[in-house]
């Protein structure tokens, strides 16, 4: 029997594939090993990797939580909090009726995220400390609380919340919490920039706007449907097409407590581009001023913004110089606000605005923006910044280590500064 010798190179070069073919085995057992382990620890150290907070909309409120609906909320860090909605669908608990809130010094607490505050239980927020310190503190006065606050809306967006829940109770203190991002969403052009493809707005979302003859009113923005062709950037077909091709693997790993620990472990060390990065607000801008009914009257507002100079837009109102539509946007603001007291005139409320940290940790040129405006308008402004540095801490240990709300210490300070705030004026509550 003839034998056929194969050639070393030949043979060095099977030795190698055979060599690859095991290390890859290896480290694919490997990998499987650690990932079931993980998967494994998580499943049994951590209530859940997922948050689930359901919207449902609202008609003359907008969008908010279906009522008596289980909220789950993590950052993959910080915290795991699951707490329940209430009959109104707001992250509290019930309010007082009418009647009893009648007989008590009510205060009512109106704001965004760092209200509805899904990242901390009930039992650690704002208005139930500050109804905890007051009895303790204050029994005369007999402080009750109640909350509305939903994240990603500004004060516009919040003027609902008085008009169809908070106007009953008849609070003697109306709180609007008022955070660094207010600015931005009170302002339709800046909101719709900032909103991503497919983000939420509508069927409809209270809105201001400017008359023809330069004031501003209430008005309700355009549904989705009827935004204007070309407004919001889409993915490229590429992209689509590549994304079809790996749906089975992200849909499989969806339901990897491990897969998601890692992802939010990336994020960490590796922060994405925020939803408003320099790139999107530029296409954003590009494709509104491509829209005829548009770009007569944003021509000349958007002169000189560069997105890659000023970066995050909410971060522009901390300059000391804005562009003109940063100039336009205050106006916004102030209008909101204007609405405001004019209703807690109305009603007999004391009307005022807590500034959060956020607006003085990019420096303080945001909360004097703020401050200035809230003093035209007759409204207190309580500093939590300045009260938290009369703590002796720092601004940012008023917020979680992964995440820019407040941790149950921010609340706590919010509740103390509050409550120094009454201490100070007893009479609004016994007016």
């Amino acid at each position: 029997m003839d034998y056929i010798d194969i050639p070393p190179p030949v043979a060095g070069i099977r030795r190698a594939l055979r060599l690859i073919g095991w290390n890859v085995l290896i480290i694919v057992a490997g990998a499987a090993v650690v990932g079931l382990a993980g998967e494994a620890y998580l499943r049994l150290t951590v209530p859940f990797m997922e948050s689930s907070k359901p919207l449902e909309f609202v008609p003359n409120a907008g969008y908010l939580r279906p009522p008596n609906t289980e909220i789950r909320h993590t950052n993959g860090h910080d915290f795991w909090t699951v707490s329940r909605a209430n009959s109104l669908g707001f992250l509290d608990r019930e309010p007082p009726s009418p009647e009893r809130a009648a007989t008590t010094c009510h205060v009512s607490v109106i704001g965004d995220s760092f209200v509805e505050a899904p990242d901390v239980p009930n039992e650690d927020k704002l208005q139930v400390r500050l109804e905890e310190l007051a009895a303790s503190r204050l029994p005369r006065l007999e402080v009750t609380t109640s909350a509305f606050g939903m994240g990603n809306t500004g004060q516009v967006q919040q003027l609902p919340f008085y008009d169809e829940y908070v106007r009953r109770l008849r609070p003697k203190l109306l709180v609007l919490v008022f955070v660094a991002n207010d600015f931005r969403n009170n302002t339709p052009l800046l909101r719709s920039l900032g909103l991503l493809p497919g983000g939420r707005k509508g069927p409809w979302e209270p809105m201001v706007r400017k008359r023809p003859d330069g004031e501003l009113e209430l008005a309700w923005a355009f549904p989705k449907d009827q935004i204007p062709e070309g407004f919001w950037p889409q993915p490229s077909g590429t992209a689509l097409a590549g994304r079809k091709t790996t749906a089975h693997l992200w849909k499989a790993m969806a339901h990897s407590w491990f897969a998601l620990w890692l992802s939010a472990k990336k994020k960490a060390l590796f922060p994405p581009p925020p939803s408003n990065a320099p790139h999107r607000f530029s296409r954003k801008r590009e494709a509104l001023m491509r829209q005829p009914g548009y770009a007569a009257g944003y021509v000349a507002m958007f002169e000189g913004w560069r997105p890659t100079r000023w970066g995050d837009v909410k971060r522009g109102f901390a300059r000391r110089d804005l562009p003109p539509f940063y100039e336009d946007a205050l106006q916004y603001t102030r209008f909101a606000l204007e609405q405001f007291k004019q209703r807690a005139d109305r009603d007999g409320a004391k009307l005022v605005v807590l500034a959060t940290h956020t607006l003085k940790t990019p420096g303080t040129h945001m909360f004097e923006r703020m401050s200035e405006m809230a003093a035209t308008l007759g409204i207190s402004v309580i500093d939590q910044a300045d009260y938290i540095l009369r703590q002796g801490a720092k601004l940012t240990d008023a917020q979680w280590p992964h995440d820019a709300h407040w941790s149950p210490a921010g609340h706590q300070w919010a509740a103390e500064a509050l409550l120094e705030y009454i201490e100070q004026r007893p009479e609004v509550c016994d007016g």
